[in-house]
């Protein structure tokens, strides 16, 4: 009985060494949905799994930095917060850092952590890094949640009055815009990592950094003027001050450079997705 396959019959998905820069479809995509939710609810629950409190970490660590900011930036060096309560302030920085972050880390090694996986099993590669944006935005609306009590708390007892404006509608497009160009780099420096194992040490070294160039512990207006276009570089900056705007009423940007923050993310996260798209089988083996 002969083994070979005809030629002219048609496959469904095929294993090969041969790469594309254009070889991902949003149809198989869609095709692996229910392996894509099964990753996110996986992710989420093995990270709490033979833990004492269990999911309450989710709020937990944003509340234990929460305390260490206000102490150390707002009582002991003072930094300026305009109007805004500083708890509420650093809140809003912590959360979207934390989405950018972790987001960002967690993509960045998924050829390390997923090898075992893609090396026996066909999936679409990009699967696994969508599931892991998928666990971290279902991490940062549960934070969201916490956000939303404390503005609760400071609008019954504080008497702090809610900034409702246009600017809300926007508030869902700077988490999206966050999100995606974490992805982004994280696509980007899981090839990198992959090949070269040390630029592990550049990934975390970056993140520690690129806190200190966001506006993540101060406001953008604290930057003298003169230097301010460093910080106004850096795509992030305009989207935790529209952030902070959007629920604070208080914030340092452009409609400018709001459309450059979202070109800028939007081509990377193309680029990131070719690059990805071009590297992913060579690196199976690699990895």
């Amino acid at each position: 009985m002969s083994l070979t396959a005809d030629s002219n019959e048609h496959w469904e998905w095929e294993n090969s060494s041969r790469s594309s820069w254009s070889n991902w479809s949003v149809k198989e995509l869609w095709a692996y949905r229910n392996l894509l939710f099964r990753f996110i609810r996986r992710d989420f629950l093995v990270n709490y799994q033979q833990t004492l409190l269990g999911p309450l970490w989710v709020v937990l660590q944003p509340i234990l930095t929460l305390v260490v900011y206000v102490l150390v930036f707002s009582r002991w060096i003072g930094v300026d917060t305009g109007s805004a309560p500083p708890v509420l302030f650093y809140l809003c920085g912590i959360l979207l850092w934390g989405l950018f972050s972790d987001l960002f880390t967690g993509t960045a090694f998924i050829f390390t952590h997923y090898s075992s996986l893609y090396t026996k099993v066909y999936f679409p590669r990009l699967v696994i890094p969508i599931s892991v944006a998928g666990t971290q935005l279902l991490r940062f609306l549960i934070q969201f949640l916490l956000l939303v009590a404390v503005f609760i708390f400071y609008a019954v007892f504080r008497d702090f009055s809610f900034p409702w404006s246009f600017w809300l509608l926007v508030l869902p497009l700077s988490v999206l815009l966050t999100a995606v160009f974490a992805m982004a780099l994280g696509l980007i420096f899981c090839v990198l990592t992959a090949r070269y194992r040390d630029l592990s040490n550049i990934v975390h070294l970056g993140i520690r950094l690129g806190m200190f160039v966001t506006p993540v512990i101060y406001p953008l207006s604290l930057v003298p003027s003169g230097i301010r276009w460093f910080a106004q570089v850096n795509p992030l900056s305009a989207l935790f001050e529209v952030f902070r705007y959007a629920l604070l009423g208080q914030g340092v940007f452009t409609m400018w450079q709001l459309l450059y923050s979202a070109l800028f993310i939007i081509i990377t996260f193309f680029i990131a997705l070719i690059w990805f798209n071009k590297q992913a089988i060579r690196l199976i083996d690699i990895a």
